[in-house]
């Protein structure tokens, strides 16, 4: 899935530039999809950046930095669990318009709604994870266990014994995550590489409208 990833989005760039985009369908319906878009990424870069640290960088490096067990324990429940929380009602509102609206649906393709299925089921098994598992069942510390399995995977050196005892949901959290890693390329995810940055020295576009007012 990894090697997909790459592989497909240089395949992607190299023969579909023109579809390399989101696909902006703020003029068919607005409401929800600037709820549903701004909870969404702003969730969403919380939730990479607790990944980022709770799967890259290793428990001896955190502790090394004074952060007590305790305390990232609590920062990854509250934190990510309130980020998860924020990233899945946008996925929800996003989803819903993305199935209800008659026009958001006439033009969305196979590929954008599997997408915003697997995040949802993706993002809701995530905050069960953190919120649920953890407050209910007993807790799970994923840094010794995935976290360093995945940064095996980086090194061409995994260890499959690693995910030997993890719990089903973490398991199938992390199936699905390279499920959507393997799909990213062909799908309107590709546009998270693309910065608009020429929009800031853009000039407005002028809608005008081709009917003239009656003279009175």
């Amino acid at each position: 899935m990894l090697a997909t990833f790459v592989v497909g989005h240089i395949y992607r760039y190299n023969t579909d530039q023109i579809g390399w985009t989101a696909k902006s369908s703020e003029f068919l319906e607005k409401n929800n999809l600037k709820w549903g878009s701004i909870l969404f990424h702003i969730g969403i870069l919380m939730v990479f950046g607790g990944h980022v640290v709770g799967l890259l960088v290793p428990k001896s490096v955190v502790e090394g930095l004074g952060i007590s067990e305790e305390m990232y324990h609590a920062s990854a429940i509250y934190g990510g669990g309130l980020a998860g929380i924020i990233t899945l009602i946008g996925i929800i509102i996003l989803l819903f318009r993305r199935i209800s609206d008659s026009r958001v649906i006439a033009t969305s393709s196979f590929n954008d709604t599997l997408i915003a299925v697997l995040l949802l089921v993706e993002i809701g098994m995530g905050v069960y994870n953190t919120l649920g598992f953890n407050l209910f069942v007993g807790g799970f510390d994923y840094r010794e266990t995935i976290a360093p399995w995945i940064r095996g995977l980086f090194i061409l050196k995994p260890n499959p014994l690693l995910m030997k005892d993890v719990p089903l949901f973490f398991k199938l959290h992390t199936i699905f995550a390279f499920a959507i890693f393997g799909l990213w390329p062909f799908t309107r995810l590709v546009h998270v590489w693309s910065l608009p940055l020429e929009y800031i020295r853009r000039s407005y576009i002028v809608y005008r409208s081709r009917r003239t007012k009656k003279a009175y």
